[in-house]
């Protein structure tokens, strides 16, 4: 700073207007090389972004050919599968505007799917139970992630049942509160319900121990199909317009998902009779999480015992030809998709090699703004003839900008 103030002082003490003129001119010369080159510098290292301003993006594809047409809605819907009223074209975690404002949409799918298949990358399931019956199997397990309330997956296995039946039996909140096999639903009301991809909001009023009040839950849910193996979503969602009140108390954390699927009979005779549930539950109810482990331990095999007799009483009630409530009709309305493509899909974005950009062999075009950096400093140095600090520092910056290269 000392040296520019001590040339300009020497300017203005030239004895004619031309020799001031001419030394500003000397000046200014090496500072307007300085901004060419740094204009140089700025478009060599443009981002990737920029060349689509001047059409490089244009070049680019049209060196690679037109778009592949995607895939819509219309031409991918099974026709001879009534029950599915839309069809996901490829299982894609990004989502449509229309399915993004549904309370149950398909990045749920993509987490219950990754959840069946182990893919979630949570902590390891600790086993818990293990019993057996003539007539099912129950299996339990438990992990305790970091941060928030223990989940829990169970595996059901029952004899001599359909995923049709079993799914229609867990979305028919009517009969759970005829049969009393869930003996802890009090209430329950449709809030919203969307025909079309079987999405519903409904209300649930559940009863705890006499130490605790009851519990109200907000549930979105909805149901995918794959063949024959059903995808049902049920988690907590969020609605102001429904007021709320001391009592009972709100459950805003509620995560309830099943994956119902035919399986090989336990009887071994290779028969797919059968008919696995596989469940994930976990939920933030209010109370300490160590107190809700041990509660959850000590009541778990009551509360599924009631399960498979209600599941037979609903057998019957559906041989016999009752009609089905509107909610296990809505149960029918579900989303057909392929869990192959979903496979296939997460499989590729697993890839390592997909996060791999290949290198390009180097031009000698690359050097070049190395070189008019280093030149301009060289330019500049010159100019400032007044000590070696002031030449140190520009050849200094010079080189630390000069020498990463292309980004």
């Amino acid at each position: 700073m000392a040296a520019l103030v001590d040339l300009l002082t020497g300017i203005f003490r030239q004895q004619t207007l031309g020799g001031a003129a001419l030394e500003l001119a000397v000046l200014a010369a090496p500072l307007w090389v300085a901004a060419l080159v740094g204009l140089l510098i700025g478009w060599a290292w443009r981002p990737r972004w920029a060349g689509a301003v001047v059409g490089d993006l244009a070049q680019q594809q049209e060196a690679a050919g037109p778009p592949a047409p995607q895939p819509t809605l219309a031409n991918a819907m099974a026709p001879a599968d009534v029950s599915c009223r839309n069809t996901l074209p490829r299982a894609e975690v990004v989502a449509s505007p229309e399915e993004q404002q549904l309370a149950v949409n398909t990045g749920d799918l993509m987490h219950l799917w990754r959840l069946v298949e182990e893919k979630d990358g949570g902590p390891s399931w600790i086993h818990m139970m293990d019993r057996t019956l003539p007539t099912f199997r129950y299996q339990a397990w438990r992990r305790d992630p970091p941060n928030g309330p223990p989940q829990y997956r169970s595996s059901t296995i029952f004899e001599d049942a359909s995923p049709e039946v079993v799914r229609d039996f867990f979305w028919d909140d009517e009969f759970r509160i005829k049969n009393t096999w869930d003996d802890m639903l009090l209430q329950h009301e449709t809030l919203e319900e969307d025909t079309e991809t079987g999405t519903m909001v409904v209300r649930w009023v559940r009863k705890f121990p006499f130490f605790c009040s009851d519990r109200e839950y907000i549930i979105g849910r909805r149901i995918w199909a794959s063949g024959k193996t059903f995808y049902c979503v049920t988690k907590g969602v969020p609605r102001p317009s429904v007021p709320r009140h001391s009592k009972p108390r709100r459950v805003d954390v509620y995560y309830s998902s099943w994956c119902i699927r035919p399986v090989e009979s336990i009887k071994g005779d290779g028969s797919m009779t059968a008919c696995e549930v596989l469940l994930f539950h976990h939920e933030d109810m209010g109370i300490p999480w160590e107190i809700a482990k041990l509660g959850v331990r000590q009541g778990m095999w009551g509360c599924v015992k009631r399960i498979e007799p209600g599941l037979r009483a609903y057998q019957i009630a559906r041989t016999a030809g009752e009609p089905l409530s509107k909610y296990a009709a809505m149960a029918h309305v579900t989303t057909k998709f392929n869990s192959d493509e979903l496979n296939t899909e997460d499989n590729v974005e697993a890839s390592p090699s997909n996060n791999t950009e290949v290198e390009k062999p180097k031009h000698w075009t690359g050097s070049i703004p190395k070189v008019l950096m280093i030149g301009g400093a060289v330019a500049l140095a010159c100019t400032f003839d007044h000590g070696l600090l002031t030449k140190a520092v520009i050849f200094g910056t010079a080189r630390r900008f000069a020498g990463p290269g292309r980004r």
